[in-house]
């Protein structure tokens, strides 16, 4: 029995989708869908169709692209009602989200508990000397922007930032009430540390990718594994002792064909044994 993770499928592009359809089928195991799954209600009906009869149980997080309102018109869902929607369509699949109980891993390993999260960004992942209020105007000058900036609609909160803050004090409540005998694995679309975000062509992308109000979680909590993708830079790090692990599979550009969706799964548990001594 094996946990495994992948973000960012991005099921709007068909390459992905057909791509998705020839997954193996993993009976005993559990997977991770790390946001990102595609830009509708339809991408993300597909993508458990799809994947709940290939594994026996998936935990979702929202990514900025699953909360999109596209196109935009008067009764579209915005915002907390977008989520909330995308919420209530995982659980029609019996599939686990970050408003649902923390969940045990039934592996014969020690106790670990999975834990879900949806934590925002408000551009706090920018130099000390740039407000954050300021954050996006010293993006655009360098010729960056979002599209979040048009498509992520952060109703009833009156900014991004808002949503970000409420979410992670909403977060943070529940982390605390969590046993400290238990290692917790953190399951987050964007990183929660700022330093593993490397950005060689556009660095100023970075205020889109995180807040520096969950720097400290992987330490504050009894953090074995934190689990996110956002970057589509696929990687393994380790801080303070903490397994990180970004599990994007992206864009068609940036992931090999002919080596399948199954190639780029990473498996979180057990600990691989070339990860237990990192």
């Amino acid at each position: 029995m094996k946990l495994y993770a992948i973000s960012d499928l991005h099921l709007a592009n068909k390459v992905n989708r057909l791509a998705l359809e020839t997954l193996p089928t993993h009976p005993d195991d559990w997977l991770i869908l790390g946001g990102d799954v595609g830009e509708s209600e339809i991408h993300l009906h597909f993508a458990l169709t799809v994947l709940t009869r290939r594994f026996k149980r998936l935990l979702w997080v929202p990514g900025n692209h699953d909360l999109w309102t596209i196109p935009i018109k008067r009764n579209d869902l915005r915002g907390e009602a977008k989520y909330n929607k995308m919420v209530s369509i995982c659980r029609h699949y019996g599939v686990l989200t970050p408003e649902d109980p923390y969940v045990l891993w039934p592996g014969e390993e020690k106790n670990y508990l999975l834990a879900p999260l949806f934590a925002l960004y408000d551009y706090s992942f920018c130099p000390e000397n740039i407000k954050s209020e300021n954050a996006v105007q010293w993006a655009v000058e360098s010729g960056v922007i979002c599209t979040d900036e048009e498509l992520l609609l952060p109703e009833p909160y009156h900014s991004i930032p808002a949503w970000c803050k409420e979410r992670c004090r909403y977060t943070e409540k529940r982390l605390k009430n969590v046993s400290p005998d238990v290692s917790l694995v953190l399951i987050n679309h964007y990183p929660l540390v700022q330093d593993l975000i490397r950005f060689h062509m556009f660095p100023r992308f970075s205020i889109w990718c995180g807040t520096r109000r969950t720097a400290d979680w992987h330490t504050r909590f009894n953090v074995s594994t934190v689990v996110y993708g956002h970057l589509h830079q696929r990687a393994s790090n380790v801080r303070d002792g903490v397994r990180f692990e970004e599990v994007s599979l992206g864009y068609p550009r940036d992931w090999n064909h002919d080596l399948g969706i199954g190639y780029y799964l990473r498996q979180i548990l057990p600990v691989p044994p070339d990860k237990k001594n990192e």
